[in-house]
């Protein structure tokens, strides 16, 4: 059960605006709270945590949030669609730990990065096959393959660790842009954030993925290719997996085979507290930018005040659990008080602009 204030995407076009303007339906939005809350724990934790409000933690700060903020762009198109991946920090580890074993072999470096993408792909591939031909339960399938390409992980590398890749990937890596704090791969991601931005809110596709999300029974009936947008789907998450565990290997100059392990908490966490429905159909992109920063704000200053890891990973699953029932307990809440529930007739009083449509 997903509310429609909640989960908001941008009203129709020729839509009727309520009275007061598009500020009250904005300011309703749960990605305008989740927004809000980033400033907060930013303007909070620079007040409160030292070293919290300087250059170089900022620049930590987002090098760590890359990684999480690039498997979250295709995480983000797959649970709109109702589906889930939770295999994509063992695809991150196994393509790191290939391209480890590569470079022992000698290849060049250029050679492994596209190898690393491609092996991601194909492991995402292998995750679409299983969900779409054979009809089998994303959740299963993924938990199976996590456990599987983690495995195959420790069978390509073992418990080693390569280390000697170039300096100018590794530099390059961690490079930020001439006079500020701003690493270059962030740019990059937010270029990506752009494209699938774009794609999701402004195409036709994107508008699939919202109805195959609201209801893949009636998308199917529609015309709309369902199983194949789907596998497409699986195997763009694995490919930026891929490009994210090169990331990751470069960035801490070190292939190993549990590299990446439990980020896939992490990245449904940024993606369910940016806004997006679990159920699908529901979410914008830019609430999943947010989430993915607001996540890693708090995760940093907690670090910063000395918490201890294990605290960190209670704190990602609360922040998880949260983004769940708070939605559907106010939509429940509002349904007692006598307001329409998600779903039922708008009631005659009722704003067009109090009720969100399911894609933007």
């Amino acid at each position: 059960m997903a509310h429609d204030t909640l989960y908001a995407q941008p009203q129709e076009p020729g839509a009727p605006v309520a009275r007061g303007g598009r500020l009250v339906p904005l300011l309703r939005r749960w990605d305008t709270a989740v927004v809000a809350a980033l400033l907060l724990v930013v303007v909070g934790s620079g007040l409160l945590v030292d070293e919290f409000a300087t250059g170089r933690n900022a620049q930590f700060l987002l090098l760590d949030a890359v990684a999480i903020g690039l498997v979250a762009l295709p995480m983000t198109l797959v649970i709109v669609t109702g589906e889930i991946d939770l295999s994509v920090a063992s695809t991150l580890g196994l393509c790191s730990a290939v391209m480890g074993q590569l470079w022992l072999s000698g290849l060049p470096l250029e050679l492994i990065v596209v190898a690393a993408v491609a092996l991601g792909a194909a492991l995402g591939a292998v995750n679409g096959l299983f969900v779409t031909v054979f009809g089998l339960p994303s959740l299963a399938v993924t938990i199976g393959t996590l456990a599987a390409y983690r495995g195959l992980a420790f069978v390509v590398l073992g418990d080693r660790a390569v280390a000697d890749f170039p300096g100018d990937w590794t530099d390059a890596a961690t490079a930020t842009a001439p006079g500020g704090a701003l690493p270059w791969v962030m740019v990059v991601t937010g270029v990506l954030a752009v494209v699938f931005g774009v794609v999701l809110h402004a195409t036709p596709l994107g508008r699939e993925l919202y109805a195959i999300g609201s209801n893949a029974e009636a998308a199917r009936f529609s015309g709309i290719p369902v199983v194949r947008r789907k596998f497409w789907l699986f195997v763009a998450c694995g490919a930026v997996s891929g490009l994210a565990g090169v990331y990751w290997t470069l960035r801490y100059a070190s292939a190993r085979a549990d590299n990446g392990e439990g980020l896939e908490l992490a990245v449904v966490a940024a993606v369910l507290l940016g806004g997006v429905s679990i159920f699908g159909g529901r979410g914008t992109l830019a609430g999943v930018c947010a989430g993915v920063l607001l996540l890693g704000t708090l995760r940093n200053a907690l670090q910063l005040a000395d918490v201890r890891s294990d605290t960190l990973d209670i704190v990602t699953g609360s922040l998880l659990i949260l983004s769940v029932v708070v939605p559907n307990a106010v939509a429940l809440l509002r349904a007692r008080l006598g307001r329409s529930p998600a779903g039922s007739p708008r009631s005659p009083d009722r704003s067009p602009a109090d009720s969100s449509a399911h894609t933007p």
